[in-house]
């Protein structure tokens, strides 16, 4: 679904989404928050890390391993928000039968039939997903969960970006935009169906400038003529919803639609933060998304310098209130949906995160805490390369989008299998 704004777009048929959202949007590196400590250093990460002892094998993107014993009074260690006051155990089931029934299609069997690290199969992932999710229906506490892991399940870890199973976690969103089915005086800035002629233009591909003009307005003159899907208020608005493949609209009648990722052309994207950091409008240390949409807010003639500087360009669909798909065609799920590189990455399968997340306090105020949760890798992104990477899907509106345009950290990535024994 994302092209992460911090998403990327989506390749051939994945959504946009995954630069890694907004951060991944603009992939310029941001400061984290400060860490809330948790537990001493050697439960936050070293447990987590791979073992020193080990030596990976060429290109292999995984290493097996036996699941973590937690630290004494590490509740990091565990998803209590499955247990939670607000229990988020029901949206976890949700995403698991997603998962499921992705596996059992032709496509799952195709993407298995030449995965690269032995010992993890389609018929693995699926009895792996079916048992977790007993274990899900039938125990109640985190605690319990987490040591019956440990007693039926084995751990395939990310080799990561260092050989040591560090990964750089980014996040991403489905906007909200108030947006309109006809151009109006108010609603003048389109995006764009796939055209059906597509995939008989040549290539090198229309540029984003060629295609729209470098104000966004001059589209009739060239090949998406007619192919105006909705209209948007805002230049930037259109350009953030390419970033991040989907948005959910609310239209002038009251009423909501979605549009989701059909295609895109054949160009890579194009950093408009990087470019303003490489221009010196913006120092790179501390950039954030809020900081370059402040920007674009002080400076708007600047969006028609930045915005044409990308010369890839995203198609849309009217999904018509279908929630965000990710790259696997299943919906995608709120806090349990992750994104990864699907040549290297086992799709649809049960997986382990580990990382410093911000969340928003009672206070509204934002503040990083680290977690683990259990989640399903449903979605991949153009920015979304190697076994460094992994883009989290937070949800729908604004403050999942403040959180997303501020979520970068490194952390760890693990997929749960059952023993073989099992």
């Amino acid at each position: 679904m994302k092209k992460t704004l911090a998403g990327l777009v989506k390749l051939n048929k994945f959504i946009a989404i995954s630069l890694p959202v907004l951060l991944s949007i603009f992939l310029v590196r941001m400061e984290s928050l400060a860490h809330r400590e948790l537990s001493p250093p050697e439960c936050r990460v070293k447990k987590w890390d791979i073992p020193v002892s080990f030596t990976p094998k060429q290109k292999a993107p995984l290493i097996e391993r036996l699941p973590v014993t937690c630290c004494q009074n590490d509740r990091s260690c565990f998803d209590e928000v499955i247990y939670g006051k607000t229990p988020d155990k029901k949206a976890l089931i949700s995403a698991i039968a997603r998962s499921l029934q992705y596996l059992e299609t032709a496509n799952a069997a195709a993407a298995y039939q030449n995965y690269p690290v032995a010992g993890i199969t389609r018929d693995r992932v699926l009895k792996s997903l079916k048992r977790f999710r007993e274990l899900l229906l039938t125990i109640n506490s985190a605690t319990e969960l987490h040591q019956a892991i440990e007693r039926e399940f084995v751990l395939y870890q990310s080799v990561g970006k260092d050989n040591k199973g560090s990964v750089l976690f980014t996040a991403y969103y489905e906007p909200l935009y108030a947006a309109s089915r006809f151009p109006t005086t108010e609603y003048r800035y389109p995006v764009y169906r796939l055209p059906p002629d597509f995939n008989s233009w040549p290539k090198p591909h229309p540029t984003r400038e060629e295609l729209e003009g470098s104000d966004g307005l001059q589209s009739a003159k060239g090949r998406l003529r007619g192919q105006e899907l909705f209209w948007f208020r805002d230049r930037l608005e259109p350009y953030l919803a390419q970033i991040e493949g989907s948005a959910r609209l609310q239209l002038p009648d009251g009423t909501q639609t979605t549009i989701g990722y059909a295609g895109h052309t054949a160009y890579s994207y194009k950093s408009i933060g990087r470019e303003l950091v490489n221009d010196g409008k913006l120092p790179l240390e501390g950039i954030t998304l809020p900081i370059i949409l402040d920007y674009f807010q002080k400076h708007p003639q600047e969006l028609n310098i930045y915005i044409p500087r990308d010369r890839s360009f995203v198609f849309f669909q009217e999904n018509h209130g279908e929630p965000a798909q990710g790259s696997i065609n299943v919906p995608l799920t709120a806090e349990r949906s992750i994104a990864t590189d699907k040549s290297l990455m086992p799709p649809g399968a049960l997986a382990l995160i580990r990382a410093s997340i911000p969340f928003v306090n009672p206070t509204g105020k934002m503040e990083e805490r680290i977690i683990s949760r259990y989640v399903l890798d449903q979605d991949t992104g153009g920015a979304i390369k190697g076994t460094g990477r992994v883009d989290y899907f937070l949800g729908t509106g604004k403050i999942a989008g403040d959180r997303a345009g501020v979520t970068v950290s490194n952390g760890q990535l693990f997929y749960l299998l059952l023993k073989s024994k099992n």
